[in-house]
């Protein structure tokens, strides 16, 4: 049988029609996005105006350099304050706040009387504040051993109310883990510097990326950002120029990935010294983008150097190595390591 029939004919030409889709759509994208970039008052969202010294636009941790005043407490999400916390804030919130809920319950129970707390141990004042602190993490916890018993309609109405509380709390604090343990993020290592090696016939600038993580990152892409401060008439402002890339996206990234921007005639850093970055206030922002297959995600991570964290006349020495069995070995503390250009010849 032939197998060139009319379905496989089809399915061919549909899988052609759809990877050359993808194809025409990336590069719309990058012309689109390459065309802003040339225009005289591009802004990718930093703002042009510039007064002062500025340490970074970006921290080396992803996040930007601002910080906001000005804000009434209706405009903090609670939701989204706790799942964007770190774990150690963020369990020693839900342990504070747990105690406390049940200090104060404690408190309303011996406002009512410990007397409507039928087996509360009354020997000592500690021990009635012990009682009735425990009895509240039971009723709190919905768990009520039986060891104690509210008596009266008002000890009951009470312990009533923070069972619902309870119920109601637990719901939210189960929600907020799953959030923070569903939420895709990238695991992203950056190399400390930013290198400026020869390549080729010429120089480029060269930064080295690798995933920390296990999962596995798909359809990667990477733009890089030259952002300087030029004096024009009306007085400083800052200019972004997009660095090119030789490879600005990769398929997988199992092993390191190194961004390498050619210095070449075109480029906006080609003839400058590292004392002109210096003036010029340089900083190379960075964003990269993948597809995080584990959660079905898109993930972002950013990243960007200042012209002091530049080392020119280096270059990167490998980060993984092959076993005798043939298997690749990933090295993430050689992210990092880099060895000095011998000097040209001459």
């Amino acid at each position: 049988m032939s197998l060139f029939t009319g379905g496989n004919i089809t399915k061919s030409f549909r899988k052609v029609h759809s990877a050359a889709a993808r194809g025409l759509h990336l590069m719309y994208k990058v012309r689109v996005f390459s065309t802003a970039m040339t225009q005289r008052n591009f802004d990718p969202g930093f703002t042009r105006r510039y007064d002062g010294a500025l340490t970074r636009v970006i921290r080396k941790d992803g996040s930007f350099n601002v910080h906001r005043i000005g804000t009434a407490l209706r405009d903090i999400h609670l939701f989204q304050f706790l799942v964007g916390l770190r774990w150690t804030p963020f369990l020693a919130i839900i342990l504070a706040g747990y105690i406390l809920a049940n200090c104060l319950f404690a408190g309303v129970y011996l406002l009512i009387g410990v007397d409507h707390l039928q087996g509360a141990d009354t020997s000592t004042a500690w021990s009635v504040f012990l009682s009735a602190f425990f009895f509240s993490t039971h009723t709190f916890t919905t768990v009520g051993y039986g060891t104690i018993a509210p008596t009266g309609t008002a000890a009951n109405l009470v312990a009533s109310l923070e069972a619902m509380i309870g119920f109601m709390s637990f719901a939210i604090a189960t929600g907020l883990l799953y959030g923070r343990f569903s939420t895709a993020t990238a695991r992203l290592t950056f190399s400390d510097n930013i290198i400026v090696a020869p390549h080729k016939e010429s120089r480029a600038l060269m930064l080295r990326v690798a995933n920390r993580r296990r999962n596995v990152l798909m359809e990667l892409e990477a733009r890089l950002l030259l952002m300087t401060v030029v004096k024009e008439r009306h007085g400083l402002v800052r200019k972004y120029d997009l660095l090119s890339l030789e490879v600005p996206s990769v398929y997988f990234l199992p092993l390191t990935w190194t961004l390498v921007h050619p210095i070449g005639p075109g480029s906006p850093l080609h003839g400058k010294t590292a004392e002109d970055l210096a003036r010029l206030q340089a900083e190379v922002l960075v964003l990269v983008k993948g597809y995080d297959d584990s959660f079905r995600q898109v993930v972002y991570a950013r990243r960007s150097y200042r012209h002091d964290e530049f080392i020119w006349g280096a270059r990167f020495v490998p980060a993984f190595h092959i076993t005798e069995g043939g298997d690749m070995v990933l090295d993430l503390s050689r992210v990092n390591a880099l060895e000095a250009v011998p000097p040209p010849e001459g």
